[in-house]
């Protein structure tokens, strides 16, 4: 399954890559996306760590965490021109998929998980988190478009 996931990813960050260098229509730099993706990446690593434990123990944190993340999509999604930042936040949190949401999900379904799957989803939550904050860090900021 990690294999596949990390397929998946990769699959993601190209596709969504390739699209945002042939569109010239995307939406500007936000320092205020750039800083929440920033957080909702650490905050969401330190949460993964405790997925050894039982849900239980970590319930509100996950709650927390997830409402987190509707808003920062909810903020993407409402950005003039940007789309395919949307599109990424949807492929993280979607809890039907191999990422972030999936992994939540997956969590409270078994109630704990090995280290190693923790590990290994760290790894792919972090480059799907890389690829949010690196589209956003790419974008132009609004003072250089005089």
């Amino acid at each position: 399954m990690i294999t596949k996931a990390k397929l998946l990813v990769l699959i993601s960050i190209i596709t969504f890559s390739l699209a945002s260098w042939s569109c010239s229509n995307i939406s500007v730099f936000s320092p205020e996306a750039y800083k929440k993706a920033v957080d909702l990446k650490v905050e969401s690593l330190e949460l993964m760590s405790f997925a050894t434990s039982p849900y239980a123990e970590s319930e509100e944190n996950v709650t927390y965490l997830k409402t987190e993340l509707r808003k920062a999509y909810e903020f993407a999604l409402g950005r003039p021109n940007n789309e395919i930042s949307a599109e990424q936040w949807e492929v993280l949190i979607n809890e039907e998929g191999n990422l972030l949401g999936g992994f939540l999900k997956r969590w409270e379904e078994e109630d704990t998980l090995s280290e190693m799957f923790v590990t290994e989803m760290q790894m792919l939550v972090s480059d799907a988190f890389d690829t949010i904050i690196g589209l956003e860090s790419g974008k132009i900021d609004p003072s250089e478009l005089k």
